[in-house]
């Protein structure tokens, strides 16, 4: 089939390569404009962007997807499919039309949970054993159309976001390509998604990252796991943002007051609602990130001194 690809971040990029070694013809792909990154705010082009270059395929950038230029162009090019892994924005009717075969998703969750922008990150928040990754026809809701194909993966004690979404853009990559292979082959019909367990994965901000230590350490770890790398977990000391990396409950160590901290040469341990856990890497504002108990050899935290 002709293919244009509709991708933005990292994630997306071993999609987009998965389907370029196919036996489907990847016509164009389409991504988000160029955006300011790095200390100099230079606009940079998007991984999918960059990949597609490398690759010499046709990359279209429109502002808006209902933008008429898009569509005529869009039009010229009569692509089969539109395959998508987050592209980051809303498909209206006019550019659903175009494809006879539509626009097919690649999320990365077990529809109908977690629907929505950060169902990695919500996965791992709620404490799910088992996520996956599923293909869908696009519908103009929300990650409501029926569901092509699915494949699952198992969520380990230690996973963050960035861990269980490396391995699900690996697999999932794969199950795209099944999807294409088996519309063209006339295989695949998608089904409904059942009207139970839809949940859904709302955005997770920098304020939602902020770690509140009265919670139980459970939550805590799970927290600041949900939200490594982005937003990036984060907690407060001596009236400065402390960014947090993983931390590891500690259920026989002896009870601490929620924020407080005790120290010891090799290791920092923070009080929770519960027992306390054991701070991993830090990063002061202006510091580079480093283990806590490095950190705590330069500030010397006292009795006074907690995290909130």
């Amino acid at each position: 089939m002709r293919l244009v690809f509709a991708g933005t971040p990292e994630t997306a990029v071993p999609a987009l390569e998965a389907l370029l070694e196919s036996r489907h013809e990847v016509v164009a792909v389409i991504t988000r404009p160029d955006a300011p990154a790095g200390r100099g705010r230079r606009l940079t082009p998007s991984p999918v962007a960059e990949r597609a270059a490398e690759a010499g395929v046709e990359i279209l950038k429109p502002a808006k997807v209902k933008d008429p230029e898009f569509l005529d162009r869009l039009r010229e090019i009569a692509p089969d499919c539109c395959p998508v892994v987050a592209y980051g924005a809303l498909i209206p009717r006019t550019a659903l039309d175009i494809p006879r075969h539509g626009w097919v998703n690649l999320h990365f969750s077990l529809l109908p949970a977690w629907r929505g922008a950060a169902p990695v990150q919500h996965a791992v928040l709620h404490g799910d054993d088992i996520t996956g990754a599923a293909t869908f026809q696009i519908e103009e809701d929300l990650d409501t159309g029926p569901v092509y194909g699915v494949v699952t993966e198992p969520i380990l004690p230690e996973d963050t976001s960035g861990d269980l979404l490396g391995r699900l853009a690996r697999t999932g990559a794969h199950l795209l390509v099944a999807t294409m292979d088996g519309i063209e082959d006339g295989a695949l019909e998608p089904r409904p998604q059942p009207v139970d367990g839809v949940s859904y994965a709302a955005k997770l901000t920098p304020d939602d990252a902020r770690v509140d230590w009265s919670k139980p350490a459970l939550h805590v770890d799970r927290l600041v796991r949900a939200c490594t790398p982005a937003p990036g977990a984060w907690t407060t000391f001596r009236g400065e943002r402390l960014k947090l990396g993983p931390v590891r409950p500690a259920p026989d160590a002896e009870p601490l007051a929620p924020g407080r901290l005790r120290v010891t040469k090799r290791e920092v341990l923070a009080g929770t609602g519960t027992h306390p856990v054991l701070l991993g890497q830090v990063q002061a504002q202006g510091k580079q990130r480093m283990d806590a108990a490095a950190w705590a050899r330069g500030v010397h935290p006292t009795d006074e001194d907690e995290l909130t």
